[in-house]
């Protein structure tokens, strides 16, 4: 591990040599490839200082311990060597799960596609609350939204509910709420009081560049239609909706958000795109049985994945056997205590598959 942390740690000093050179901003592109390698090795060479300022600090505690004869002064060196002690175990897990391979999606934008699935309005219903709390989240880290289609059921539900997030580490955060997720609460339209049990599928796929993933324009074709619902009457007068459907995969893609043609054109490419890269993403997933005892629930559409319980205001996270009852506050779009221990868990059997060369 120190092998490799060191040679991270020679390249982060050639790259700053070479960024503080007079004309290294002459090639723009150069630049900032240098610029973001040498940001992305930065924490393991902070860490890794930390580390060697923590052996330091050890010795001189040792050293302290044997020198000294003042009781006083030996006591504190006691104290000093443990928790020097305990920081050097902690960095070196922090060195561990910094040389963890990187997911190459993990900065990308994520579109986002919510679906009703058992249980009619109901699940309607709890697609758009889902579309708020992920909304929400999103606000709250300063990302932006940006819709692209959406298909109501007229109870102020949603049918199916596609838009895309944008922002720094958006796939890092929301790729574990792929899955199926379950409510179970009484209807506001269940007389008899009997608390009902409603699904709702949630994919999450990275953002996909052309030079992911190439498309043969012969390979699909668009319609145009009037957009109905969902956009306001100066989108309801002309038809800005398009169809996309591509032959080789049968995928139909709708979009009328915006009030060009042309840019809902662009949106559909986009979730094309973001698509065929997923299916291929899955094919891999699909061939990786053992890789993918490593893995938390990032790949599974089928995959149950977390129940929200009206009744008790309980969240239970299936994967890592996580409950808590903070229902109204993670549907309000505070997810970070879920996904914080999802992201935990995925490190720790990442690192446990290291180990045990998996």
């Amino acid at each position: 591990m120190f092998t490799r942390i060191k040679e991270l740690c020679d390249r982060y000093d050639e790259l700053m040599r070479t960024l503080q050179e007079p004309d290294a901003a002459s090639d723009t592109q150069r630049f900032q490839k240098l610029m973001k390698e040498q940001s992305e090795l930065l924490p393991i060479v902070e860490t890794y200082r930390a580390y060697e300022q923590c052996l330091n600090d050890k010795e001189e505690s040792l050293a302290l311990l044997e020198e000294e004869s003042d009781e006083e002064i030996k006591a504190l060196a006691k104290e000093e060597l443990a928790a020097a002690k305990k920081k050097q175990e902690q960095l070196e897990e922090e060195m561990k799960i910094l040389l963890l391979p990187k997911d190459p999606n993990d900065d990308k934008n994520v579109i986002v596609e919510i679906r009703g699935g058992a249980g009619g309005d109901e699940a309607a219903l709890f697609a758009s609350d889902l579309y708020r709390m992920y909304t929400r989240y999103a606000e709250g880290r300063r990302w932006k939204i940006d819709m692209i289609s959406v298909n109501e059921n007229g109870l102020g539900g949603f049918k199916e509910v596609v838009f895309m997030v944008i922002g720094s580490g958006a796939y890092s955060r929301l790729k574990y709420e792929s899955g199926v997720h379950r409510v179970q609460r009484i209807p506001e339209t269940e007389s008899g009081g009997r608390i009902h049990t409603s699904t709702v599928t949630v994919a999450i796929m990275p953002e996909a560049e052309e030079v992911d993933v190439q498309i043969d324009p012969n390979d699909y074709h668009f319609d145009v239609f009037r957009a109905t619902g969902h956009g306001g009457q100066c989108v309801n007068t002309t038809d800005s909706a398009v169809r996309l459907t591509h032959h080789p995969t049968g995928i139909v893609i709708s979009c009328q958000d915006e009030k060009s043609q042309l840019k809902n054109k662009e949106k559909a490419l986009k979730v094309l795109r973001a698509r065929l890269y997923d299916l291929e993403q899955q094919k891999q997933h699909d061939a990786q049985a053992q890789e993918r005892r490593s893995q938390v629930g990032t790949g599974d559409r089928s995959e149950k994945i977390r129940t929200y319980n009206f009744p008790q205001g309980r969240v239970t996270d299936h994967r890592i056997k996580l409950t808590t009852h903070r229902l109204n506050e993670i549907l309000g779009g505070d997810l970070d205590e879920i996904i914080d221990a999802l992201i935990t868990a995925d490190q720790t059997a990442k690192l446990a598959g290291m180990s045990e060369g998996v």
